[in-house]
């Protein structure tokens, strides 16, 4: 069986804030961005890898939703405690560097892990946790 990733799902509130995050903060390429009945689903990802996306969605989109999950939605969002994504690069203290320059909430600065891993870790304008791990 061969088994790709395709795509993760990230809520975001506010388009604009989230584009200037993903494209201008993190450098990924704008793939799609679509609106319909007033809401924006954006589509973004790293340039050299044009098979794996996310998709910043607007929450509470689903017409399945009730009211009482929105407003859970929101406070989880706002705590920063909704949704999360795991990033790598080879280069953490510089891509550390060039993210903190943006707009953004720093939760943590570079650091070894005691289970091995060396890694930081940056709020989204949406409360996403954006964890960034070095490869070796």
């Amino acid at each position: 069986m061969n088994i790709s990733i395709l795509a993760s799902f990230l809520p975001q509130n506010d388009p604009e804030a989230a584009l200037a995050f993903y494209r201008d903060t993190l450098g990924f390429e704008v793939r799609k961005d679509v609106g319909y009945n007033g809401l924006r689903w954006i589509t973004v990802g790293p340039a050299d890898q044009p098979e794996t996306s996310i998709v910043l969605y607007p929450p509470g989109s689903d017409p399945g939703i009730t009211d009482d999950e929105r407003r859970t939605i929101a406070e989880m969002m706002a705590k920063g405690t909704f949704a999360s994504i795991l990033l790598a690069t080879k280069d953490l203290d510089g891509t550390f560097e060039r993210v903190q320059a943006g707009d953004v909430e720093v939760v943590q600065e570079p650091t070894d892990q005691p289970y091995g891993v060396r890694d930081c870790a940056f709020r989204d304008p949406a409360g996403n946790m954006i964890r960034i791990q070095e490869l070796s």
